[in-house]
C-alpha cells in the first residue's frame, strides 16, 4: 500500500513528488501519457524563477525529476485510466497493465491545448506554434504574429502580444467576437491588432529551418486563400483538461468544461484523499510557476491528511 500516488510529471507533479519525498511519503509518481507535460514540447522556458539565462523546457523537467528522485520518489511510465474507491477509504489506482493501492492521490495531469489537427503542427511547436503569449510572446519582437481565435482568451492574448510584435492578426471564423464587450473594444482600439474575419488557417508554412513563416488562410465565406506571413501562431482556442479517467464515477466533481473543482481553499477536491494540482484545476493562470506552487500545497494538504488519518 502506497502513502501517496500522484499522477502527472509536469511542474505540479514533480513539485509534489519533491515535497512528499522529502516528508518520508516515498511518493509513487505515475508519469502520464506524455511525461513531462507541456513543458517538454516547448523551448526556451524565460520566466521560472532561478534561470536569468532561460532554460530549456525538457532540461526544467528533468531537474525536477532528478530532485525528486533524490528524496525517494519512484517513477511508473504509464497512463492511468481508473481510480476506484476501497471500502476501507484508501484508492486503488488502473493502470493498462497493473494496479496500485493507495492511501491518498494528488491529480497533476494537466490541461492539453487545443489546436487545429493540421499536417505538420506537432513539429511546429516550439517552432513557431504555441498556445501561451505570455510564455512565448517577448520571442517575438518587432515581427508579425497571429492569434487564433474570438473569445476572451484570445482577445488577451493579442492585447499582450502588442508589447513586443509588429503587428498581431487576430484571426476568426465570424464576422463578430465572441468575446466580452470590454475586451472587444480593447482589441478595436489597439492599432497594433488586425482583425482577420470569416477566416480560418488552412495551412502553416516553413521557412528552410523548420520556423513558421505564414499562414495559408482561407475565407470561409468565399473559400479564396490567400498567405498571410507571420513568424508565429498563437492558438487560443482553449484547453482540454485531462480528467478522462475520472468518468468511472469516482465522485471526483468537474466544471462544465471537465477542469477539477476545489470546494475551498485548500487542494482537497470533493473526494476526501485525493487532491489536485495545476492546470487539471487551473484554467486562468496556467503557467509553470503556478503549477509548481499548486504541486507544494497539494503535497503539505496530502501530508496533513494522511497524518489526521494515522
Amino acid at each position: 500500500m502506497e502513502k501517496v500516488i500522484i499522477i502527472g510529471t509536469g511542474c505540479a507533479g514533480w513539485t509534489a513528488a519533491i515535497y512528499t519525498g522529502r516528508a518520508n511519503l516515498s511518493p509513487l509518481v505515475i508519469s502520464g501519457a506524455e511525461p513531462g507535460g507541456q513543458l517538454t514540447t516547448t523551448t526556451e522556458v524565460e520566466n521560472f524563477p532561478g534561470f536569468p539565462e532561460g532554460i530549456m523546457g525538457p532540461e526544467l523537467m528533468m531537474r525536477m525529476q532528478k530532485q525528486a528522485e533524490k528524496f525517494g520518489a519512484r517513477v511508473e511510465y504509464a497512463a492511468v485510466t481508473a481510480i476506484e474507491k476501497s471500502a476501507d477509504g484508501t484508492f486503488v489506482i488502473k493502470t493498462d497493465s497493473k494496479e496500485y493501492p493507495t492511501e491518498s492521490v494528488i491529480i497533476a495531469t494537466g490541461a492539453r491545448p487545443r489546436h487545429l489537427g493540421l499536417p505538420n503542427e506537432k513539429d511546429l511547436i516550439g517552432h513557431g506554434l504555441t498556445s501561451c503569449a505570455t510564455c512565448d510572446g517577448a520571442f517575438y519582437r518587432d515581427v508579425p504574429v497571429a492569434v487564433i481565435g474570438g473569445g476572451d482568451s484570445a482577445c488577451e492574448e493579442a492585447d499582450f502580444l502588442t508589447r513586443f510584435a509588429s503587428k498581431v492578426y487576430l484571426i476568426h471564423r465570424r464576422d463578430e467576437l465572441r468575446a466580452s464587450k470590454i475586451m472587444a473594444d480593447r482589441v478595436f482600439k489597439n492599432d497594433k491588432i488586425q482583425p482577420v474575419w470569416d477566416s480560418g488557417v488552412s495551412a502553416y508554412l516553413t521557412d528552410d529551418q523548420g520556423e513558421m513563416r505564414a499562414v495559408t488562410l482561407k475565407n470561409l465565406k468565399t473559400d479564396d486563400e490567400s498567405e498571410l506571413e507571420v513568424k508565429c501562431v498563437f492558438v487560443a482556442i482553449g484547453h482540454t483538461p485531462n480528467t478522462q479517467f475520472l468518468d468511472n464515477g469516482i465522485g471526483v466533481d468537474l466544471d462544465d468544461n471537465g477542469y477539477i473543482v476545489k470546494p475551498n481553499a485548500s487542494s482537497q477536491t470533493s473526494v476526501p484523499g485525493i487532491f489536485v494540482s495545476g492546470d487539471v484545476t487551473d484554467h486562468v493562470y496556467r503557467q509553470a510557476i503556478t503549477a509548481a506552487g499548486s504541486g507544494c500545497a497539494a503535497a503539505l494538504d496530502a501530508e496533513r491528511y494522511l497524518a489526521e488519518r494515522e
